[in-house]
């Protein structure tokens, strides 16, 4: 079936459509990743977006069951250049155009992905639609231009009650904005006693669960969007050793008194190269994010730069100089991606080992 991607800006493109037949509205992005299409569009961190996979063959090893890191997709369209109708693998379970059909998403294929791609690094990031092509185009462009992308998205992912994820180890409260599977299967791995809660939980709440560290997930949007997560984060800063990613990082320095801003096309792929400043360390990360921590806002707080992204030098990480916090920017659970950065997990562990030594020496005394 023709289907056509139509731009803000009027630009058309004109492909095959798979996955569901049902026309869909979004923030057109791309992600630069060869593989993890999966973790891709499982990923809460897409919700309201339509995503561009500028890999030109996408679905060859098909859908599994374990790849997924969230239940439900909370994107809003795919788009490749080709996409595989025969998957082969050992884990297949289903073709891209078959998981589609079954959650509602549409797709679009045999489009020039390299140009769509161009346009968005020229231009920024632009609302589209995916739709028949007997929608009329000069309609659809005064709706796409008149309309204005929603910015609940983190309400809509989000957990709507607190759920554990039983260990017998660290009490770790997870806050989730969109959390992605990876971040609680590597605090699992660690023997985290994990409890997963809302994103609008309050620190008094948080509190009462008599937490050993915090943790603040990824998620979609703006950060500036989740006002009663900084008045959360304030609240229980420097009481509990807090470990954030992504949006949760953006959280954080929000909560610092640090200023974020939106970026023109982002960081979404799987190979970003990261400089740790405290190791001299550089890993390949798996990023997906709009905004970013605004650099000049850094100087009035009481936060630090620990990494940065070594091909544009945007802030990739934070420490609080005077509590036990740190936040990094990219995804350190991996999924997809290389796992190079799954030692922040270890970093978080010692925080709170550190930190808990310090009480009870505190108490002794």
């Amino acid at each position: 079936m023709k289907k056509q991607l139509i731009l803000e800006d009027g630009t058309v493109f004109i492909g095959e459509g798979f996955g569901a037949d049902t026309n869909t509205f979004g923030e057109v992005v791309f992600n630069t990743g060869m593989t993890g299409y999966q973790e891709i569009l499982s990923d809460p961190s897409y919700c309201g977006q339509i995503v561009t996979l500028t890999y030109p063959l996408v679905g060859n090893y098909g859908i599994n069951r374990d790849d997924f890191e969230s239940i439900t997709p909370a994107i809003q369209g795919f788009i490749v250049k080709e996409v595989c109708d025969f998957p082969s693998n050992w884990r297949n379970e289903l073709s891209l155009d078959e998981y589609f059909k079954q959650k509602n998403i549409p797709g679009l294929a045999g489009i020039d992905t390299r140009k769509l791609t161009r346009i968005i690094r020229q231009h920024g990031a632009l609302k589209g639609a995916i739709c028949s092509v007997e929608e009329d185009v000069n309609t659809v462009v005064e709706k796409l231009q008149s309309t204005t992308l929603r910015n609940d998205q983190v309400q809509q992912v989000s957990t709507k009650k607190a759920y554990p994820s039983p260990g017998r180890g660290h009490r770790v409260v997870l806050v989730d904005y969109g959390m992605k599977h990876g971040i609680l299967r590597e605090l699992n791995q660690r023997d985290c006693d994990v409890i997963v809660v809302p994103y609008n939980t309050t620190s008094e709440e948080i509190l009462r669960l008599s937490p050993d560290g915090i943790m603040l997930s990824n998620g979609p949007g703006d950060p500036k969007d989740v006002p009663e997560s900084i008045e959360m984060i304030q609240g229980v800063l420097g009481k509990v050793p807090l470990f954030g990613i992504c949006l949760g990082h953006q959280l954080f320095a929000l909560a610092s008194g640090a200023n974020t801003e939106k970026m023109k096309f982002g960081h979404r792929g799987s190979n970003h190269p990261v400089k740790d400043l405290l190791t001299g360390k550089v890993s390949l990360t798996a990023q997906n994010h709009g905004y970013t921590v605004e650099e000049e806002s850094i100087k009035q707080t009481d936060l630090e730069v620990t990494h940065i992204a070594l091909n544009d030098g945007t802030i990739e990480g934070l420490q609080h100089k005077q509590y036990p916090a740190f936040t990094v920017q990219y995804h350190p659970e991996a999924s997809p991606g290389p796992e190079d950065a799954n030692y922040l997990f270890d970093r978080f562990i010692s925080l709170i080992l550190s930190h808990k030594q310090e009480g009870a020496a505190y108490v002794k005394a």
